[in-house]
């Protein structure tokens, strides 16, 4: 079996040669808490159910405890006669959320999905992971570099009145005129974005100042849990989500780095366990808290597990793409813009043939050859999901981002090898600077960082247009954006052999989308 991959690959670790993958500063005596996971709250419009029901002797537990997701027809509830079913099938129900149909279950009966899909009324259903309930281990992030006194002193040094002493090393701020949007606002504390990822530290100093505990939660059972620090990550887990946090609402406040949006609220939805995977029920839960709790814009910087592309003709990942499509659109319809990453492996999403090696990632994964028009990476190619495509230093697409003309609908920075797209003094690094738990920085690079600063983007659009639907939010977003023509030929590494081919015009392409996030067109248009 090979070994499952960290989940949270929207964000890419650098081969060792080419570039410093992570580099950290220190905030003297500030730490990051990990929070025990009591499940407390539910969203509104959903049922919670804590206790199982007996089971009948013909769906005795014979299996692992996997968790499963059930879809029934919208706004009414469970039926009694469903009820009945999921208890005669050998399951329990966990929440169910009943504006989008969507159940969450766990079950030991390994023929529950089976079994229940033959229901009247149920739509659709499948498990929505191949490992057992609980999860038993956590992601080893290495060793990281930690930047010396020296060095953070230097960026200081280098800081203009009016900058956050290391936003010298920022060159993804002047690259979508973010610096310049500061100078007309910071945007507005009426709006708050939510980062459905690993957990966000809200006590790091870059974090606090605008970080909206009211619409934060844990999700990770399915289920939120508002238990006070619920949603930030435990020490042995990814310090993903709080960099993503910070790289769009970083305050400006003479510490550390600048978010995009140093003016808005962010708020942390927590939906991956502690092995680093983003479970459907998880982020089903992780939309649904968001429409509920006034979000006006969500990054999603990740793909849903086990399966990297998940096919309409296999009815367990059917029925994962039809729940978070319904948790996905019902967030919009409530206002929500939905942004998510195009993934880090140079695929042409836009192709009709894509070698699969890593799925299903928490089983045994084969290579398994999908065509992306009807396999689908969610929550990236779902319908209303802002996709994001990653660029460098130089404002080329990254080496590692995936495209595709009609998949990418915008472009940001993301980072790239130093070696490839090397940034202008004083930043020193392609790749992308931000907070990590306890009060420490470092390097990051990945869709995973490009997809924040079109979130920071969408967030300043809110603030200037206060009143403007989901839909409108991303019109301005596309129309506001800085026409990026194809890289043709693209050759990143300078080996003389094309490294991927952009089709479309100078307008609309499969590396850029619509163009460049711009920061400041969103506040002065």
């Amino acid at each position: 079996m090979t070994a499952p991959q960290p989940r949270y690959r929207r964000a890419l670790v650098i081969p060792v040669g080419m570039a410093m993958a992570t580099a950290l500063a220190f905030l003297p005596d500030v730490t990051a808490s990990a929070a025990d996971v009591t499940p407390a709250a539910s969203v509104s419009g959903a049922t919670s159910v804590s206790a199982a029901t007996s089971v009948s002797g013909a769906a005795a537990a014979d299996g692992p405890s996997l968790s499963y997701v059930v879809n029934v027809r919208p706004g009414r509830g469970i039926s009694a006669h469903v009820k009945k079913a999921v208890t005669e099938a050998g399951g329990s129900v966990v929440i169910s959320y009943d504006r989008i149909g969507v159940i969450v279950v766990h079950s030991s009966n390994p023929d529950f999905a089976k079994v229940i899909r033959r229901v009247d009324g149920v739509d659709s259903a499948g498990a929505t992971r191949h490992t057992p309930l609980p999860a038993q281990s956590t992601t080893d992030m290495g060793t990281p570099k930690v930047l010396s006194a020296a060095e953070v002193a230097a960026a200081d040094r280098q800081a203009s009145a009016g900058q956050d002493p290391l936003e010298p090393l920022q060159w993804d701020l002047p690259a979508i005129n973010a610096d310049k949007a500061h100078e007309k606002t910071l945007g507005s504390r009426d709006v708050t974005v939510a980062v459905i990822d690993t957990g966000v530290d809200d006590t790091h100093p870059d974090i606090a100042p605008n970080f909206d505990r009211e619409a934060s939660a844990n999700c990770v059972s399915g289920k939120p849990d508002t238990t006070d620090g619920a949603w930030r990550p435990s020490a042995a887990e990814s310090p993903h989500g709080t960099h993503v946090a910070g790289e769009i609402a970083a305050a400006k406040n003479g510490v550390g780095v600048t978010g995009v949006a140093p003016g808005v609220r962010v708020a942390g939805i927590k939906v991956a366990n502690p092995d680093g995977y983003f479970y459907t029920e998880a982020v089903v839960c992780g939309f649904m808290w968001a429409a509920e709790h006034h979000v006006d814009v969500t990054n999603n910087s990740y793909y849903t597990d086990p399966w990297y592309f998940n096919c309409a003709d296999d009815p367990d990942q059917k029925a994962l793409v039809d729940a978070i499509t319904r948790a996905s659109l019902y967030a919009e319809k409530k206002g929500t813009v939905n942004v998510a990453a195009a993934g880090n492996e140079n695929y042409d999403l836009a192709s009709h043939s894509i070698t699969d090696p890593v799925s299903p990632n928490d089983g045994t994964p084969s290579d398994r050859v999908v065509d992306p028009h009807k396999c689908f990476d969610i929550p990236t190619q779902l319908p209303g999901v802002v996709t994001v495509a990653a660029t460098g230093a130089k404002g080329l697409k990254s080496s590692f981002s995936n495209y595709g003309l009609g998949v990418i609908d915008i472009a940001a920075p993301g980072g790239d090898s130093t070696a490839y797209q090397t940034p202008a003094p004083p930043a020193t690094s392609g790749l992308i600077l931000g907070p990590l738990p306890g009060g420490k920085w470092g390097y990051m690079a990945g869709t995973s960082m490009a997809t924040p600063h079109v979130v920071g983007v969408a967030a300043l659009i809110k603030s200037t247009h206060p009143h403007a639907p989901a839909s409108l939010v991303k019109a301005l977003l596309y129309a506001e954006a800085n026409a990026t023509p194809c890289t043709d030929p693209y050759d990143i590494n300078g080996d003389g052999k094309v490294d991927a081919v952009c089709q479309g015009s100078k307008n609309h392409n499969g590396f850029y989308g619509w163009g460049t996030a711009d920061a400041l067109a969103a506040v002065t248009r």
